[in-house]
């Protein structure tokens, strides 16, 4: 079965240019697409605790932040052990935005985390998105492999901070 969502043709669209090849996960590790695996508690713990841009989110904001994204994890598969979550907020058509990527301290250095975003990619090239964005303070190289690059124009970006 197949992770990539069941889309209909949609007609008109170029040919894209062919995406960096994501590396294999290591062995011992699957991706999954599934919503209901994702250890909510878990990720909580991560994020709220281990993270530059999520220190202290509230609980309720962070289930709701779940509740409207799309959610990825890598799971052992010996144990079904969550060791990765990301999440991307998307309108399925024209634009997502990759967040909350995170990938447990154990697994680091191992392939994981340039492997699982790779995946994630892959799972949103049939909606045929413009543009898949993102922000980092620390793993550029990492999204640099897979494609990634700094914004072309950003003077035509702006931001609205309600913090």
């Amino acid at each position: 079965m197949s992770d990539a969502p069941d889309l209909p043709e949609t007609p008109g669209l170029t040919e894209r240019p062919a995406l960096p090849e994501a590396p294999a996960l290591p062995e011992g590790y699957e991706f999954s697409a599934d919503p209901a695996r994702v250890d909510a508690d878990r990720v909580y713990g991560w994020l709220s605790s281990d993270t530059y841009w999520a220190l202290g989110r509230p609980r309720d904001k962070h289930e709701r932040a779940m509740a409207s994204s799309l959610n990825f994890g890598v799971y052992a598969t010996e144990s079904g052990e969550q060791v990765a979550y990301a999440r991307v907020v998307t309108d399925r058509a024209l634009f997502a935005w990759l967040a909350d990527v995170y990938v447990d301290p154990s697994v680091r250095g191992k392939g994981v985390g340039t492997a699982f975003v790779g995946r994630i990619r892959d799972h949103l090239a049939p909606f045929g998105l413009s543009r898949l964005l993102l922000a980092t303070e620390d793993a550029h190289e990492v999204y640099a492999r897979l494609g990634f690059r700094p914004l072309e124009r950003p003077e035509q970006y702006m931001a609205h901070s309600f913090e």
